[in-house]
């Protein structure tokens, strides 16, 4: 079961995805995308790591996430990813997106176990005005309509709650 789960910030993605690592009774796996370049990032890196079980692995992993998911996705096994656009701000900054964006789905396609990606949600408001801003919020709609593609379940997350876009609610 694939599941990416979106929203805004703040909305309780992340700890959806928690619950429904939880209650997968599977192993979890969270991969983590974010780099800690400032302290207010560093902060909300350690806020997030101590809101962790510590009986969960952790990887760390900002640009090769096909590479995590060939090799930690398996049977008896759930993997959060947390999250996708922190995830395409650095491959976008490193210019990596079409490499590493083409192993994330192909990746995607064939990964077995449970896989939670969890993305913000940018592209609902105001066309940004400039270049780079535009770009990223194209290039994060079209990679949320990949994923989604590849997904058994899309879950919608607003002020907490929960709305199933694809696939059966658990």
């Amino acid at each position: 079961m694939k599941e990416l789960i979106l929203g805004g910030a703040r909305s309780g993605k992340s700890r959806l995805a928690a619950e429904r690592a939880r209650a997968s009774g599977a192993a979890v796996v969270y991969v983590a995308t974010a780099t800690a370049d400032d302290e207010e990032m560093a902060a909300r890196i350690e806020a997030h790591r101590q809101s962790r079980p510590r009986d969960w692995d952790l990887v760390e992993e900002p640009h090769a996430l096909g590479v995590v998911l060939d090799r930690e996705a398996r049977p008896g096994r759930c993997l959060i990813i947390d999250c996708l656009t922190l995830w395409l701000s650095n491959v976008l900054a490193a210019g990596e997106l079409e490499s590493q964006k083409a192993a994330l789905l192909e990746a995607l396609e064939t990964a077995r176990g449970r896989v939670v990606l969890v993305s913000n949600e940018v592209g609902q408001g105001v066309v940004p005005g400039d270049p780079a801003a535009r770009r990223f919020v194209d290039e994060a709609g079209q990679l949320h309509q990949a994923v989604a593609e590849r997904c058994e379940r899309v879950t919608w997350v607003s002020a907490g709650l929960p709305l199933t876009l694809k696939g059966e609610a658990p």
